[in-house]
């Protein structure tokens, strides 16, 4: 390796390709080390059609490459790309020698973990002018390294900056002295709207919601369109007579939800919040009133991460959608309140009716058939958006075609899936990526509506 004592070695473990196939491009200037161990690893898991085996193949792609582009000559370590050309890049080395440094009593060296940690100990006596430093996605393995003194780093090249509670909520309360500086009331495509000067919203996003509680409740949404910045007023969902298939909205943050899911400019919509606050009641309403009433959409199509809680239930018989049925109890449970909302009695038999009527025009599909996919005209509803890590994230985003929505829902509170954190999960990080985007959306919904009993388990438990 070359001796540069800014330039530092990163030791991967195999967790961090699988979670960023390009990982190995992301460390700037400074060198990479990939351990036999870990090409080992991957190579065992490439079979498969899941996404972590897909997830490797695409690793061993990305490493086949590089390796063309260096002819093969691999011994002086590869040249990565830059990515800002402005700044030179590191090299990546294969590592294959045996671990040389000793362990401590009760560490096996059967252990690939055990192994990298090892490696790193080399490399640290070895360039001992640099910092050598593991990079896992396993917290056990980081405590293990930091009790031999080893320096182990997470991989946050996409996990979203700052404390999860400092996380883009949607809304904002701005100075009482903002609403003086707002320009004359018009009305803009059948919606009242207020001018204002781009310098006094340079601090709020696209399709930000603004608000005031004094002197009056008042709220306003920041759309930022060709011939300037206007406030259009937020349309009051709270009363029965502007009720979204029979529901309406229990407080603001639902109203500004409400408005989100059924503003035709917004493609792309996301929603945070505890359980009980009703991201799914009110999407799928939305989803009714304009699949059914507006015919805006052609169907609807629904689809979650399937982690399970507790112990898995094996192997599912019937088609795609039965075998997702058991993940779905969410939908059915929020069918039965839209459809006791929806309209009028007509008796056992045209409840039924209705209800199977509904239900044929909700899909269900599973992740693992959506690649290759391109929906049109379609409300696509991602649940438990929290489960998905960035690049499952952006598969299914880009799975949308002309005409189509996309809502993804969930709590970052309630992370199932391992190696994931609330500054890691794809949702956390759609939300980020997207609050610059003219055409897209979010509300933290913060007030728990489904029960008493239910927020007060939330609160205290």
């Amino acid at each position: 390796m070359t001796t540069n004592i800014s330039k530092k070695i990163y030791v991967l473990d195999t967790n961090v390709l699988i979670h960023d196939p390009t990982a190995v491009l992301r460390f700037q200037e400074h060198d990479v080390v990939l351990p036999i161990v870990v090409l080992e690893e991957l190579d065992a898991a490439k079979v498969g059609m899941s996404e972590v085996a897909r997830n490797v193949r695409e690793v061993s792609r990305v490493l086949d490459g590089l390796i063309e582009r260096a002819n093969g000559e691999i011994s002086q370590g590869v040249q990565l790309p830059s990515v800002d050309n402005n700044k030179k890049s590191g090299r990546l080395y294969f590592h294959s020698q045996a671990v040389k440094s000793p362990l401590p009593e009760g560490l096996t060296r059967n252990s690939s973990d055990n192994t990298l940690l090892g490696i790193t100990l080399d490399l640290g006596k070895i360039h001992s002018e640099r910092q050598v430093i593991l990079v896992s996605k396993d917290i056990n393995l980081r405590i293990k390294a930091h009790a031999l003194s080893i320096r182990a780093e997470d991989y946050i090249n996409d996990q979203v900056s700052g404390d999860p509670e400092s996380l883009y909520t949607g809304m904002a309360e701005p100075d009482p002295t903002f609403w003086g500086k707002l320009g004359k009331l018009h009305k803009q495509e059948q919606q009242e709207c207020y001018t204002i000067n781009d310098s006094h919203v340079r601090a709020f996003y696209p399709n930000q919601f603004l608000y005031s509680e004094t002197p009056q409740a008042f709220a306003v949404m920041l759309r930022r369109r060709a011939e300037g910045t206007v406030l259009d007023v937020v349309k009051d969902y709270t009363q029965a007579p502007q009720a979204v298939w029979g529901i309406h909205a229990r407080n603001r943050e639902q109203n500004f939800a409400l408005n989100l899911l059924m503003d035709t400019d917004i493609d792309f919509a996301t929603l945070l919040g505890q359980a009980g606050t009703g991201k799914t009641l009110l999407t799928l309403a939305a989803a009714l009133t304009q699949t059914l009433e507006e015919k805006r959409y052609s169907e609807i199509v629904m689809t979650r991460a399937t982690v399970p809680v507790g112990e898995d239930i094996g192997f599912l018989p019937g088609t795609e959608e039965e075998k997702m049925g058991p993940w779905m109890g969410a939908l059915e449970d929020n069918l039965d309140v839209l459809h006791e909302t929806g309209g009028r009695d007509h008796g056992a038999w045209g409840r039924a009716v209705t209800h199977e009527f509904i239900r044929n025009r909700i899909h269900i599909k599973s992740l693992n058939f959506m690649r290759g996919r391109t929906f049109l005209k379609k409300f696509i509803i991602i649940d438990e958006a929290q489960n998905l890590s960035p690049h499952q994230v952006k598969t299914l985003i880009t799975r949308a075609g002309p005409g189509s929505k996309i809502v993804c829902l969930g709590n970052i509170a309630q992370i199932d899936t391992p190696y994931l954190t609330e500054t890691t999960s794809g949702l956390t990080y759609a939300v980020d990526r997207f609050k610059g985007w003219a055409h897209s959306g979010h509300v933290t919904l913060q007030r728990g509506e489904r029960s008493r009993l239910a927020d007060y388990a939330s609160e205290m438990l």
